[in-house]
């Protein structure tokens, strides 16, 4: 019985209308991030917003929840196509341990910032997650495993409108930041790939510099990356004994971490061809404008208002203090 629950295929004719609207608005998204330009992620989240009304709509339902949930979690499974472990250790060990020195800090910093706060724990390790590994989708990946409630999703969506918009200020300032501080290449791409946010905004703050300098800092930033297989298991553990609205608990091991990580080892090995990881990493961001579309819909600017103001504090004050950690490494090492 419990086989045949956990393997029961979804209501294809009761999800597809959610679905599809979710698709549209992505693609919406798509088309004005295109020709505008802007963050794709949120365009995506603004756009799915102003469709809120439909979120308890009979026909949609389905569909947006099946996409605020399934699609998010197979575009996080996808991410695993973007890294192997010979980028990974091509770095070297120093800037391997100051990256992941800088993100396990950044994590517990935000669960102490929370607790300083006044809020709850959730919400300082799911800031300080965002913050520390790769922006939007990390802040996704980590809600995954989170207790399921209405407080966890509006907060969820506040952080990836947060962590989006912080990535968009760094992109621009931290290339000037490293002029100033006459930081060399390698340092250069250490800085912009160890602390921007979301992995588009690293590529671009790194190309804006130089080829060599975009290389760099992609690799440094997929080191990041990679960090969210043990941090989200992690979280999976401790958010475990936590039952959400229905009083059930996440799988100790949620699918698509092993789909994730199985990933990884498979692109590492090289036997997929670039072509295909190419159009894997492609789908996996696709996934994610429409899961982000989805979470869109379900919320309101209302909701996310009521929040509050620590949430901003938490995000800005967390997004400084990576860039100290690392620039504080770089300048000792220098």
């Amino acid at each position: 019985m419990i086989l045949t629950s956990r393997l029961q295929l979804p209501d294809w004719p009761a999800i597809w209308p959610g679905v599809l609207t979710a698709i549209t608005i992505a693609l919406a998204a798509t088309f004005v991030s295109e020709h505008q330009g802007g963050p794709q992620l949120l365009y995506a989240l603004f756009f799915g917003m102003a469709f809120n009304f439909a979120a308890n709509g009979e026909k949609v339902k389905a569909g947006i929840d099946f996409a605020s949930r399934h699609i998010l979690r197979f575009g996080v499974a996808l991410l695993g196509a973007r890294i192997t472990v010979e980028q990974i250790s091509g770095l070297g060990a120093v800037p391997m341990l100051m990256v992941i020195g800088g993100v396990v800090a950044t994590i517990l910093f935000g669960a102490l910032l929370g607790r300083l706060l006044g809020r709850p724990r959730t919400e300082g390790l799911l800031t300080g997650g965002a913050v520390a590994i790769c922006g939007a989708s990390a802040a996704l990946a980590i809600s995954a495993v989170m207790p399921k409630t209405e407080e966890n999703q509006q907060f969820t969506l506040f952080t990836v409108v947060g962590v989006t918009t912080l990535s968009t200020v760094a992109m621009v300032a931290y290339p000037t930041i490293s002029r100033a501080l006459g930081l060399d290449p390698g340092a250069t791409a250490i800085f912009l790939g160890g602390t921007i946010h979301d992995v588009a905004q690293v590529v671009a703050a790194g190309y804006l510099i130089s080829p060599e300098v975009g290389d760099s800092a992609t690799f440094v930033k997929l080191l990041r990356v990679a960090m969210l297989l043990p941090v989200v298991l992690v979280f999976s553990m401790l958010f475990r004994r936590q039952g959400g609205e229905t009083g059930t608990r996440p799988p100790l091991l949620p699918g698509f971490l092993v789909g994730f990580a199985l990933l990884v080892v498979i692109n590492s090995i090289g036997i997929i061809p670039k072509p295909v990881t190419d159009i894997v990493s492609h789908l996996s961001r696709w996934c994610l404008v429409v899961a982000i579309a989805a979470l869109g819909v379900k919320t309101s600017l209302q909701q996310l208002a009521s929040l509050g103001w620590r949430p901003v504090v938490m995000l800005a004050t967390e997004t400084v203090f990576l860039a100290g950690v690392i620039l504080g490494g770089l300048l000792v090492l220098r």
